[in-house]
């Protein structure tokens, strides 16, 4: 079991870009579907502490999923697979990088990644909303929080109004209108 946590998160960690929200995607696919070593439901409630947790949200989420397989051996083991291949990459692509830093064809390969990055965070979070039950079918409660997202962002991008005000306005918001 422990082999197969390392294994399965090294190769999340192998194949993955776009940093730990881009990673949920691939993290439940493997924890839920392929291994089912959880539910949707706790699958979600890893996610979200992980997520609350300081650090990086796809090595806190390895750490959890790996501790509630197999102790603390299987946080050491998924932590590990996780946290292998990046060091790996960058070791390896660290020192070929600053040679080809300006070359044309690096800089489109990485403008080109960011749509896909985009949609698989996009992806996660439609998939959390439509696990939770937040998102179903179309009724008041599901227009009211799509109203807030877009509000929310507008808010970020347009007005550019701190995170922290967005996040604690939503909340009042949420309270208010849900509470």
């Amino acid at each position: 079991m422990l082999w197969d946590l390392f294994l399965t998160f090294f190769m999340i960690g192998f194949v993955s870009f776009g940093g730990g929200y881009a990673m949920i995607p691939l993290i439940q696919e493997e924890v839920v579907t392929r291994h089912q070593w959880m539910s949707v439901q706790d699958f979600t409630d890893v996610i979200a502490v992980a997520g609350m947790s300081p650090g990086p949200i796809a090595t806190n989420s390895a750490i959890f999923i790996g501790y509630e397989q197999m102790g603390i051996s299987g946080a050491i083991f998924s932590v590990l697979g996780m946290i292998l291949p990046s060091l790996m990459i960058i070791l390896a692509i660290g020192s070929v990088f600053y040679k080809i830093q300006k070359s044309v064809m690096m800089k489109s390969a990485f403008y080109g990644l960011r749509s896909i990055i985009t949609g698989l965070i996009i992806y996660a979070a439609v998939m959390f909303a439509i696990n939770n039950g937040l998102v179903s079918s179309i009724s008041w409660h599901s227009v009211s929080l799509l109203l807030i997202f877009v509000l929310s962002l507008l808010a970020l991008i347009r007005y550019r109004i701190h995170p922290v005000y967005v996040i604690l306005l939503s909340g009042i918001v949420g309270a208010a209108i849900y509470g």
